[in-house]
Order: C-alpha cells, then sequence, then structure tokens
C-alpha cells in the first residue's frame, strides 16, 4: 500500500493507516543493521539530494546513512557549498536540482512552508526534514517507532512534552502524531514559550513540572533554544534549568516503566541533568537508531523501491 502523497511534508497529511506502514516497513529494515554487510539493493540506481539550508547534524547524517543503506547515491548540499548563499532563489535551485534528473529531494530550510513549496516546483518526491517553525515529521514519526518498540501501543498513554513549545516544529510534528495515536499529551513550560491557544489542539497546559511528573509515561524534552534568550523570554537558562529540567531528583520520582526522550542535540545541565540523560529509562540513543530505520523507510515507500532481500 503506497503512501497517499509524492511527498511527505506534514505529519497531518498522513493517515493513521500510512503511519503503521511506515513504522511496519521500518521494522522489516531495522533487521538490516544486524547484517554484516548493512545495505539492501533496493533504490539502487537512484539519486537523492540532500538540500539542507539551515546546520543539522543528526537528521542530515541520518538521511544519508538510510539513503546508502538502500543503495542510493546520496548527494548532500549545504547552505554554505550552495549558489542559494550567492543569492539563488529556492526556485531556481529546485529547476536546477530537477534538470539533474534526481529521484528524490530531502530538505531542511529556515523558511516555515519552503518545503511544500518545493514540492510544488518539482516532479520528485520531497521529504521534509524541518521548515522553520513549522514542522519536522520524520523526527515525530522515529519518536513513535522509538515509543512503539518500547511500551507497545500508545492509546491512553501520557506525554508531557517539555520545553520551548514556541519554537518548536519537533513539538507541533509530535502533538499531531501523538493525537493521531490517541495518546494523551500535556505542554510543559514558562507561559512564554507556550503559544497562546496551542489548547485547541486538543492537549493539556501546565506550568509546572513538577506537578505532572508523577502521571507521565513519557517525558519528551525539548532543547531550550540558546539562540532565543535575545528575545527576553526567559529570566535566565539557570531559572529555566531550576523549573522545567529534569534533574537527578525529579527522575528519581517518577513511576517504574516512565521513559526520557530527547530529540538532540542535548544541553547538558539545561534541560536535562547528565545523569538522567546516561541512565537506562532514557531512550536518546534509541531515538537516533530509529531514525535510520524509518527514514530508510519513507525513501522505501516514496520512492517505489524494490522487495528488501
Amino acid at each position: 500500500m503506497p503512501l497517499r502523497s509524492k511527498d511527505l511534508l506534514s505529519i497531518e497529511d498522513l493517515t493513521l493507516e500510512n503511519i503503521d506502514l511506515i513504522l511496519e516497513t521500518a521494522s522489516s529494515f531495522e533487521e538490516v543493521f544486524d547484517r554484516e554487510i548493512k545495505k539492501v539493493p533496493t533504490l539502487r540506481g537512484r539519486t537523492i539530494i540532500n538540500l539542507f539550508l539551515e546546520p543539522s547534524t543528526r537528521t542530515r547524517t541520518s538521511f544519508e546513512i538510510a539513503g546508502k543503506r538502500l543503495s542510493a547515491d546520496v548527494v548532500n548540499v549545504s547552505g554554505q557549498g550552495s549558489a542559494v548563499a550567492k543569492g539563488e532563489s529556492l526556485k531556481d535551485t529546485a529547476q536546477t536540482i530537477e534538470a539533474m534528473s534526481v529521484d528524490a529531494v530531502v530538505i531542511r530550510h529556515w523558511s516555515s512552508g519552503s518545503a511544500k513549496y518545493l514540492a510544488e516546483l518539482i516532479k520528485p518526491p520531497v521529504i521534509n526534514a524541518g521548515d522553520g517553525w513549522h514542522e519536522h515529521p520524520t523526527q515525530a514519526l522515529l519518536d513513535l517507532y522509538t515509543i512503539k518498540k518500547e511500551i507497545g501501543k500508545l492509546t491512553g498513554k501520557r506525554v508531557a512534552i517539555v520545553g520551548d513549545i514556541a519554537h518548536s516544529r519537533v513539538a507541533r510534528s509530535l502533538i499531531a502524531a501523538l493525537n493521531k495515536t490517541k495518546a494523551k499529551v500535556t505542554l510543559v513550560g514558562p507561559a512564554t514559550l507556550i503559544p497562546m491557544d496551542i489548547d485547541k489542539l486538543g492537549v493539556d497546559i501546565s506550568y509546572s513540572l513538577d506537578d505532572v511528573l508523577e502521571d507521565v509515561d513519557i517525558v519528551y524534552l525539548l532543547r531550550l533554544q540558546k539562540e532565543r534568550q535575545s528575545e527576553n523570554l526567559l529570566p535566565s537558562l539557570r531559572e529555566y534549568s531550576r523549573l522545567f529540567g529534569l534533574s537527578k531528583a525529579r527522575w528519581q520520582r517518577l513511576k517504574n516503566g516512565v521513559r526520557i526522550m530527547h530529540p538532540g542535540p542535548m544541553n547538558r545541565g539545561i534541560e536535562i541533568d547528565s545523569f538522567v540523560a546516561d541512565n537506562e529509562k532514557a531512550l536518546i540513543r534509541e531515538q537516533v537508531t530509529s531514525g535510520v530505520a524509518v527514514r530508510m523507510a519513507i525513501l522505501y515507500l516514496l520512492m517505489g523501491g524494490a522487495q528488501v532481500e
């Protein structure tokens, strides 16, 4: 069963059946990781462009490894190394890429809506690897995959998403994904970092991490974006850590079976204590592994690859 769109731009565009298909396909690809030669010929002869016009390490590397494990040719284009740095428009970049007969484009861009704009310009599949403050759908999918492997069905599970909700594309995609799976979401953070009316998305709001700690199944910590400190949204990083950081003391209050997640990169000592980050309850490394499997699945499903052998 194919995905219902040629592109993957937003979690909102996916049905629950689409999500299940992606996660099931990812599970089949994860078996490849244990092979001596971690590669299948699924996308042999296909070319993927990783167009990353905003800095990234985990997502870009994850997509690169995913494409290469499917035997595709992967070309990485960064902002500094592209004509965009010389003033070329995204439209002209898109037309140049399409003229080279590529088979898919993975884009990260600082502008919300850029992935959708690109998809309207070119025929090959476009995958959104993060567009401004809008969405980061593959991160949400790998998070779902990680959770399902660890605790099974998400229906009725309580997930606290903690931190800078206002500037987080990860949070927006994750909220949409968790809503589709009937999980119960609580957003936690200072009032200055939680957008007005976001409760209309069907989530609860708490301005105290201590008030929700003992009731949740997943604590999902967002990176505190230090670059936003110039907006004077917080008194200080120390104050944020005191009120909303997952310290060892708070970790000790979590019920058995609770899992801790973070999309990375982590600010150790701010949103998460090093003891907590390295603890067995943390799924942070598992999220990275899941990212490769899920992105392999997405590339395979969008590009119509051959059956896994």
